[in-house]
């Protein structure tokens, strides 16, 4: 089967940080379903996974990715959600061989039922971000999914990628006061789009910009981007309020301004349910399933900002490039073997 990867750690302008290849097509066993993959889409996962540190050789070549939508192929004895023919999307496992092939094995308990309504494309700009985006909501910080929380305030720093996309309509699906950063005028636009009640800018005073809203602080904050805003959400974070992030950082983060204020700090990885097998490993395939029935009812819609065909090492070469400038605005996918 084609597939794309790499056998070393080259930075992208490199030819060979991704190259094609021909490798054995899998066969499913337990509770793994076999997907021919139609659609994949890219994450800062993916250029960070690729870059590496180093120059190690990677023997078979390493294949990435963590999006997918595809047709469910064949399935393993311990199957019980899918059988062959089923479209599904998901967001698969970094600890295992990626998506950026012909034909792949994932365990059921993390991969939902496709959007109806949605074509592979569409549907397969979703997975990655949206568990992360309501893992971080509704998980980590107690968000109340169906409206328990209406009227309360969330800043959502980096708003304008993936996870911000699908993250501002969560938000307001919750009934939720959002508050959207961006620093480009076609992201802003973007965000308002998508729902967003106020726009700040996040190269300026955050500060400043949200008390001139009339919020002398907000109920919750998620760090989309990086971790350099952490000061500001300190500050802008109210008593007993709650921080997630999901990227990790090597900068300072002082703690005596969330020890005062009794606030938290959430960090979100949503890789972690397979990667440590958790017990509640299937709430992944739970959450996938329940957003294919809000986008079907037209409530949340697909993130999707550009398409590349067909999947090949050039391709994907692209898409890295393009993501590695960190100006992306939604979802960037690759369609089509």
């Amino acid at each position: 089967m084609k597939a794309v990867g790499f056998t070393h750690h080259l930075p992208i302008d490199d030819p060979k940080s991704m190259q094609d290849f021909e490798v054995d097509k899998p066969t499913p066993a337990g509770r793994d379903v076999l997907v021919a993959v139609k659609a994949v889409a890219v994450n800062p996962v993916d250029f960070k996974v690729r870059a590496g540190t180093g120059n190690p050789a990677a023997s078979p070549p390493r294949i990435i990715g963590y999006d997918a939508s595809g047709i469910v192929e064949s399935v393993g004895p311990e199957v019980s959600l899918f059988r062959p023919g089923d479209e599904v999307y998901y967001a698969g496992d970094i600890t295992r061989s990626g998506t950026n092939a012909e034909f792949h094995l994932v365990d059921e308990r993390i991969v939902g039922r496709k959007p109806k309504s949605l074509s592979h494309a569409e549907a397969a700009a979703l997975p990655l971000t949206t568990l992360t985006a309501y893992e971080s909501f509704f998980d980590r910080l107690g968000i109340d999914r169906d409206g328990g929380s209406k009227g309360q305030t969330i800043l959502i720093i980096g708003a304008g990628g993936g996870v911000g996309s699908i993250g501002i309509q969560l938000a307001k699906h919750a009934g939720l006061v959002v508050i959207a950063t961006s620093s480009r005028p076609e992201t802003s636009a973007w965000v308002r789009e998508l729902g967003a009640d106020h726009v700040v800018n996040h190269r300026e005073d955050m500060v400043a910009q949200v008390r001139a809203l009339g919020m002398q602080h907000v109920d919750h904050i998620a760090i989309f981007n990086d971790m350099r805003h952490w000061a500001t959400a300190v500050e802008l974070i109210r008593p007993e309020g709650g921080i997630v992030t999901i990227d990790d950082t090597d900068q300072p983060m002082p703690m005596e301004g969330m020890k005062v204020k009794a606030a938290s700090l959430h960090w979100e990885f949503m890789f972690a349910r397979a990667m440590h097998q958790t017990p509640d490993m299937i709430k992944q395939h739970e959450l996938l399933g329940w957003v294919s029935g809000e986008i079907d009812a037209g409530r949340i819609r697909t993130t999707i900002a550009d398409t590349l065909s067909p999947i090949n090492a050039a391709n994907m070469r692209e898409a890295h490039r393009r993501l590695e400038t960190g100006q992306a605005k939604g979802k960037l996918v690759l369609e089509g073997f």
